[in-house]
């Protein structure tokens, strides 16, 4: 869709679903160059194929020469020892180009292994860089050792910043406001049981057991924290029992009151539902909802309604789903109703 709008004079063919070409890498060839068109100076074809099928059909693909490749969302192979990151390193182009909001989200060997993605060998081997840039900045905090790096990277980076009024001077300045919600007597009762269940476990365990439970517990208190129905899983009633739940309604009333429109996040699919169906007896209408169990034309169709002027005015979307490869430009507002970890 984003092509047929920025560059409707190349030809595209999306390598996808089971009616996707499965004949040999020579013939496969042939069928890209015969959408190119004949002429000197005519675009080729645009191939576009998701990181599951590129390490399912890699066998198809890597003898492929491409003009460029173009790695979407490229975090996706920041782990080099995956099928997807192998299958990616066989691809066979002039040019590379890898695009992400989080080149590293973890650790510094995720950069590494993005750029041996693009520039095989800049960085060196990755126990190379483990011991000259890896040790020095994440366990030393080497202030030199950092600024090296990011000299010796600049060069192949082209970074921008939500700030960079060069790029969007009409863009309105992002206002980030933190809400702090009181718990309610039944919200602080189940917190208070939560930690005194996870601090007696905790103590008669260690290692990985003890890991998981500490990770378990932090789960069960973002979910106290959303609404006690959510933590019990009972089906109760939602109003006036959770201090998240009404600030949230305080805000969603001043943003309809506006005639404005919302994006609201959780992490959960199963408070997710819930939140849909209060919303939808509150205000009388119908939120989207989106989340990973929708197909790809369901979601296309989602984001479709969204953006009309007379479409719904919320759109739900669990985190994992909706924080990858969406245009949501609807949205005055964006409420983050639990975070990520």
């Amino acid at each position: 869709r984003e092509l047929e709008r920025f560059a409707p004079e190349l030809p595209v063919v999306v390598h996808h679903g089971p009616e996707r070409f499965r004949g040999t890498p020579r013939a496969f060839v042939r069928q890209l160059r015969r959408l190119s068109g004949k002429g000197k100076g005519r675009p080729g074809a645009v191939l576009l194929t998701t990181y599951g099928l590129l390490s399912r059909d890699v066998s198809l693909l890597a003898p492929v020469r491409f003009g460029r490749l173009v790695f979407d969302e490229a975090q996706h192979l920041k782990n080099p020892s995956t099928a997807m990151s192998k299958a990616a390193a066989t691809l066979q182009a002039e040019r590379r180009i890898a695009l992400t909001g989080t080149p590293v989200e973890n650790r510094l060997s995720e950069l590494w292994a993005l750029m041996q993605l693009l520039n095989p060998g800049l960085l060196g081997s990755l126990q190379r860089f483990r011991d000259h840039f890896v040790v020095p900045i994440e366990r030393e905090r080497d202030a030199e050792v950092a600024s090296r790096l990011q000299r010796l990277t600049a060069p192949f980076i082209l970074r921008r910043l939500k700030s960079d009024k060069n790029i969007l001077p009409d863009l309105p300045a992002k206002i980030e406001q933190s809400e702090a919600c009181a718990l309610t007597a039944e919200q602080a009762t189940l917190y208070q049981a939560v930690v005194a269940e996870l601090l007696e476990a905790a103590a008669s365990s260690d290692g990985i057991e003890r890991q998981g439970l500490v990770l378990a517990g932090l789960t069960r208190l973002k979910q106290v924290c959303n609404h006690p129905a959510h933590y019990l899983d009972d089906g109760s009633a939602l109003p006036r029992r959770s201090g998240k739940l009404d600030r949230a309604e305080e805000l969603v009333d001043a943003i309809l009151d506006a005639g404005e429109k919302a994006l609201i996040f959780t992490q959960f699919t199963t408070w997710g539902e819930r939140l849909r169906e209060h919303l939808r007896h509150r205000y009388g209408l119908e939120p989207l909802w989106l989340h990973g169990g929708l197909a790809g034309r369901a979601r296309d169709a989602m984001v479709q309604r969204f953006s009309e002027k007379n479409g719904p005015p919320l759109f739900l979307l669990s985190l994992k789903a909706g924080g990858t490869g969406l245009n949501l430009t609807a949205a005055a507002h964006v409420i983050h109703y639990d975070r990520w970890w």
